[in-house]
């Protein structure tokens, strides 16, 4: 069957991006690991000693990401729907997080340790209509910001991709009832014409 144009021209985007390249160059699982990465530096997010959970985490680059900067005594758990293939050192839960038994799985592998990062890169499965796709993201966004509530440390911090939008303002400003300080980031790495920025909440106020 041939390609279509849309779909040819995304691979060719896809392959022309540098940022593919030097993830590929690197061996790195995906090439969002640089959007992290800058995050990272500039507002000294990951910190040694940490533990963190990614949500929505296959294929696993921030994971992998993590997991060298909190250091052989912090901890990385990475939950997904889909498989993820191993990475030696982080504990991955396959399941849906709302689900108690995931939850359980998860308490146990904290064993008593608080929660002080939630990442969370997720998005939908996007059809390219914005009346279909923006409630999508928002969903996830929203189940992404409970879990953190619910589970982070009070001071915790919280990372999640959003795309901008019809309920992204509204949703800026749960952060902001939630968190300390709320701050927005567009990485290099993020493709200009994307509609997704990143939200990360300072200092979790505490449920």
């Amino acid at each position: 069957m041939a390609r279509s144009k849309s779909s040819t021209n995304w691979l060719k985007e896809h392959f022309d991006d540098p940022y593919v390249k030097k993830a590929q160059q690197k061996g790195y699982r995906s090439r969002a690991t640089f959007k992290l990465e800058e995050i990272d530096q500039k507002d000294k997010l990951i910190r040694n000693g940490m533990s963190v959970v990614d949500l929505g985490s296959a294929p696993g680059g921030w994971s992998d990401y993590a997991l060298h900067r909190v250091g052989d005594k912090g901890k990385v758990i990475a939950l997904d729907i889909l498989p993820m293939t191993p990475l030696t050192g982080v504990h991955f839960i396959e399941g849906d997080f709302r689900e108690d038994h995931v939850l359980e799985q998860l308490n146990e592998v904290l064993a008593g340790q608080s929660i002080d990062l939630v990442l969370s890169d997720m998005a939908p499965n996007m059809t390219g209509v914005g009346a279909i796709d923006q409630p999508g993201s928002m969903y996830l966004v929203e189940l992404a910001l409970d879990f953190a509530i619910n589970n982070l440390s009070k001071q915790g911090d919280f990372l999640v991709k959003v795309f901008q939008g019809e309920g992204s303002q509204e949703y800026r400003k749960d952060l902001q009832q939630n968190f300390a300080k709320v701050i927005t980031r567009k990485p290099a790495a993020s493709r200009p014409r994307s509609k997704e920025v990143y939200l990360l909440g300072k200092g979790f106020r505490g449920s």
